[in-house]
């Protein structure tokens, strides 16, 4: 029998991982909010990885109580991810940038095939091919690096931009394209500041529109959507930028 794979934080996206799991031949230990992580820990075998399903809000302090001996075992998948969220916690993990959705009651809908890097990627990939989603292997850490950008691009432009003007993709870049790129120039500059590098900014929005043929009826804002742009907002002013296009749209949002 394989090792077994620990899943933390059972919602939709947990799901779907959890069922690719299964299919390959994987045990799954899914880890609750009142699951005793370092009972656990002791208790099982040390297993093939663990997987950290839950919300972005609460990466920093599940990642803070991951026990010693799955440290170098964890794989992640959480929006907004950067290095820099996994480096303050000294690990060096498993990251798969999902661009699959999954609401409740639906089955898993795949835009585009998910990039993923590290020790555990291939098993990622396998595991997803087993319930049909496509995944890709990356090769690098700037090529994940890369990757995390894009998808921040592609869910911090969408979710601001329909705040104000709502819709689905298509709509977005078809009615009001100017907008969106307002929005994804500032989104990729507030990301050169968190990264500490120059990005692609033209490449990036071709990136965000492959993405968007991918699914043109994809719904611009989500319920985190104002979260999302109160996020962003305050990132920027920690980091000493402004972003007009942004702050207007928080203006209206509040209003």
């Amino acid at each position: 029998m394989k090792n077994a794979v620990v899943i933390i934080g059972i919602g939709e996206m947990a799901g779907v991982f959890a069922r690719g799991f299964l299919r390959s031949g994987y045990p799954v230990y899914p880890v609750l909010r009142d699951s005793d992580m370092a009972s656990m820990a002791e208790q099982l075998d040390p297993p093939e990885l663990v997987l950290v399903a839950v919300a972005e809000s609460d990466l920093q302090s599940v990642l803070h109580s991951i026990p010693e001996v799955w440290r170098d075992r964890l794989v992640l998948l959480q929006n907004e991810l950067l290095p820099a969220d996994w480096q303050k916690q000294a690990i060096d993990p498993t990251v798969i940038s999902v661009w699959f959705e999954k609401k409740k009651g639906q089955d898993a809908k795949v835009l585009i095939p998910s990039p993923v890097y590290g020790p555990h990627a291939a098993t990622l990939v396998t595991a997803l091919a087993s319930i049909d989603i496509a995944a890709r292997e990356l090769a690098s850490p700037e090529q994940l690096l890369h990757e995390l950008v894009l998808k921040n691009v592609y869910i911090l432009t969408t979710n601001i931009a329909g705040l104000q003007v709502g819709g689905n993709v298509g709509e977005l870049w078809q009615q009001h394209q100017q907008l969106a790129r307002q929005v994804a120039t500032e989104v990729v500059q507030l990301q050169e500041k968190l990264c500490g590098q120059e990005l692609d900014t033209e490449g990036l929005i071709q990136g965000m529109l492959v993405a968007f043929d991918g699914d043109l009826d994809h719904g611009c804002m989500g319920r985190s959507a104002p979260a999302r742009l109160e996020r962003a907002l305050k990132l920027a002013e920690e980091n000493g930028l402004t972003l007009p296009v942004m702050e207007s749209i928080g203006l209206g949002a509040v209003a």
